[in-house]
């Protein structure tokens, strides 16, 4: 396959994930949530969403258009060794090895392996071609370069035991939002979804909050009443009730909306159902904040001069939008 055929049928993927019909997808949501609870449908649709606009033609050819490498190099083989926090959260890294000719020894989480498997194989029915390229693995060997996203821990072993192969090595990332005080409640609901959407399991969900000194929390408080439901999820309501124990024995202050709690706190990554609250005074305050929290921060949400990512947009990253920053074409074509 040359580099059109790929691009050609990475976009008929989307417009077949666009076309799936009802029954199949419900299918779909009730294998994946058997595997993982935290799959809910609303949560899979989303990120069927942003995976059909990754594969939009425009974002593609935007997207590739400043590489350029040697289309008739021999592909390298790469392991992919996925998360499984959120649906399809893998499936950047696959799109990449592939649209740029190498293969893919896919290492896929347990937790999303059903996702991976169907987009994989709706994939094949559209190119047979690339099964030559898409294998999967336990136990990974006979690889040329290592792609893995983990925790903080688990990324430790990875560096130890991948440490002779060309890697990109993914750590515990989150995301942060800077409020000025004059937010339209348009913009506070949309942070909305920043916050909630995959119930905050994202890295590139909002956990932290930067707000103005005395920063009133009333009006947006209550523009995320649409996403006060998420209570009604077991895994997220006993995180919830966990976590306002905690606070309470602690005698820790906070605020409960009665499915999220908000509390000050100098760290960036807060558990599940409760976003953190740092005050600032002044711009060069908000400015150090976030430079040094810089490795930590996957992206930072809001309409101030620092913010990197509009309200609301945070789960609907384009392809050229890298997991920590690193450029994983240039990665691959570097191998060359």
């Amino acid at each position: 396959m040359n580099f059109e055929e790929r691009m050609h049928s990475f976009r008929q993927l989307g417009q077949k994930l666009i076309a799936t019909d009802t029954t199949a997808l419900n299918a779909l949501y009730e294998r994946a949530g058997n595997r993982n609870p935290w799959f809910t449908p609303e949560s899979i649709h989303t990120a069927l969403t942003g995976v059909c606009k990754l594969l939009r033609e425009e974002e593609l050819h935007n997207w590739m258009a400043s590489y350029r490498w040697n289309d008739r190099t021999p592909p390298k083989t790469i392991a992919l060794i996925l998360a499984g926090n959120i649906p399809l959260v893998g499936f950047h890294d696959i799109l990449t090895v592939l649209i740029t000719g190498n293969r893919a020894l896919i290492k896929s989480s347990s937790k999303d392996q059903v996702l991976i498997d169907f987009v994989i194989r709706l994939l094949i029915e559209i190119e047979p071609r690339f099964r030559e390229f898409i294998s999967f693995a336990e136990i990974l060997k006979n690889f040329d370069a290592v792609i893995a996203t983990g925790s903080d821990n688990s990324s430790r072993f990875f560096q130890h035991y991948f440490g002779k192969y060309p890697s990109i090595i993914r750590k515990n990332r989150t995301s942060c939002a800077i409020l000025t005080g004059s937010e339209s409640v348009e913009e506070s609901t949309a942070l909305g979804r920043d916050i909630f959407t995959y119930y905050g399991l994202g890295c590139r969900n909002v956990s932290k909050l930067f707000v103005p000194a005395g920063y009133e929390f009333g009006a947006l408080v209550k523009s995320w009443n649409e996403y006060r439901n998420v209570i009604h999820h077991h895994k997220y309501l006993n995180n919830y009730e966990y976590q306002k124990a905690i606070l309470l024995v602690n005698k820790t202050p906070f605020l409960d909306t009665g499915y999220l709690l908000l509390t000050p706190n100098e760290k960036l990554v807060s558990p599940v159902s409760v976003v953190y609250y740092k005050e600032y005074t002044s711009e060069s305050d908000l400015s150090h904040f976030i430079d040094s929290g810089r490795t930590k921060i996957q992206c930072t949400i809001g309409n101030h001069p620092l913010a990197t990512v509009p309200f609301g947009e945070a789960q609907f990253p384009g392809p050229a939008d890298y997991a920590d920053g690193v450029d994983t074409v240039r990665f691959l074509i570097g191998l060359n």
